[in-house]
C-alpha cells in the first residue's frame, strides 16, 4: 500500500484582469513619481533659481516649485545680472547680449511652427503697420519681431505696452505668455501673426525662446543635474501636468504643451539659435555673443 503524498497542493494565483493590471501599474507609477518628487523637492541645496510663471515653463520646474522664485522674464534677467540668482530660465537674448552666462545644453522652451503664445495682433493689414505696442517682459519676442519685420523690408516704431487692458483698442500689439493666450481666446477682431510660425516659414527651423542661463564662475554640477532631472520628470509626468494645472482648459493644455511647445535643445534648435544670431547681427548694431553650452 503506497504512502499518501505529503507534497503540498499547489494553488494557482487567479489571473489578473486587464483592469486590475492597469490599476496595479498606476499605483506603482504613482509611488515612483512620489519618490522622485520628494527627492527633487529638497535637491537644489541652496542654489538660487528663478523661472517664469507661464504655463510653458511648468514642465521644466516639476518637483522644484517650492525652491524656485517665479517672476516675469525681464525681472528674472535683472536678478541674474545682479548675481541674485545662480540660474534662471531666461529669454535667449539675455545670453546672446551678455557674455557672462553658460547655457544648460539639452533644455529649452522652443517651438517648431505656431507657438500660439507669442504673436502680433493687428487690426489693420500687416503691410500697413507703422507702430507696434510691445509687452516689454520678453526681449526675445521683441527682438524676434524686429528681425522678422526687417526681413520683410518693413520699418516700424516700437512703443511700450503699459497695460494688457488697452491691447484690444490698439491697431498692432505684440503679446506674450499667458495673457497672450487669454487675448487670443477672447476672439478679438484682430488678425494674428504668430511669430513662431513666421520664423519657421522663413527659416524652416525651430525657434528657441528661453534657456537655462547659469551664472558663470561657480561650481554648479549638482544644480545642472537637478535641472535636467526636473525636466525629465516633467516630461515623464506631462499627462499629470496637463490634467492638474488650472490654466485654461484641458484640451488647450494638451495641445499647447504637447504640440506647440517642446522642451529639448538639439541640433536643429542650435541651428535656429545660430540663424537668429546671424539676423540680429545683420539688423542691429549691438554686440551679439555666441552662447557657451555646458552639459
Amino acid at each position: 500500500m503506497s504512502k499518501p503524498d505529503s507534497t503540498p497542493e499547489l494553488r494557482l494565483v487567479p489571473a489578473e484582469t486587464a483592469d486590475e493590471v492597469a490599476k496595479r501599474f498606476e499605483r506603482e507609477k504613482r509611488r515612483v513619481d512620489d519618490t522622485r518628487e520628494a527627492d527633487l523637492s529638497k535637491s537644489l541645496g541652496g542654489f538660487r533659481v528663478g523661472s517664469v510663471s507661464y504655463l510653458n515653463s511648468v514642465p521644466l520646474t516639476r518637483g522644484l516649485e517650492e525652491q524656485v522664485e517665479f517672476m516675469p522674464p525681464a525681472q528674472l534677467a535683472e536678478k541674474l545680472r545682479k548675481n541674485e540668482l545662480d540660474a534662471a530660465l531666461v529669454s535667449i537674448t539675455e545670453v546672446l547680449f551678455n557674455d557672462c552666462y553658460d547655457v544648460l545644453d539639452g533644455i529649452a522652451v522652443a517651438s517648431l511652427g505656431e507657438v500660439f503664445s507669442v504673436f502680433l495682433a493687428h487690426r489693420i493689414p500687416l503691410d500697413e503697420v507703422k507702430t507696434i505696442y510691445c509687452d516689454p517682459a520678453s526681449l526675445t519676442s521683441v527682438n524676434l519681431l524686429k528681425v522678422l519685420m526687417a526681413e520683410r523690408g518693413q520699418s516700424v516704431q516700437l512703443e511700450i505696452l503699459d497695460s494688457y487692458s488697452v491691447a484690444p483698442e490698439l491697431d498692432a500689439v505684440l503679446l506674450i505668455g499667458n495673457p497672450a493666450i487669454e487675448f487670443r481666446q477672447a476672439n478679438h477682431p484682430h488678425a494674428i501673426w504668430d511669430l513662431g510660425d513666421a520664423w519657421h516659414e522663413s527659416t524652416k527651423l525651430p525657434f528657441v525662446f528661453a534657456v537655462w542661463a547659469l551664472r558663470r564662475g561657480i561650481a554648479n554640477e549638482s544644480l545642472r543635474r537637478q535641472l535636467r532631472e526636473a525636466r525629465d520628470f516633467g516630461m515623464d509626468t506631462l499627462d499629470h501636468i496637463i490634467s492638474t494645472r488650472e490654466e485654461f482648459d484641458r484640451n488647450f493644455r494638451k495641445d499647447y504643451l504637447g504640440w506647440h511647445i517642446h522642451f529639448h535643445l538639439g541640433t536643429d534648435e542650435r541651428e535656429g539659435i545660430r540663424r537668429f544670431i546671424e539676423l540680429l547681427r545683420k539688423h542691429q548694431s549691438e554686440i551679439v555673443y555666441d552662447p557657451k553650452f555646458v552639459a
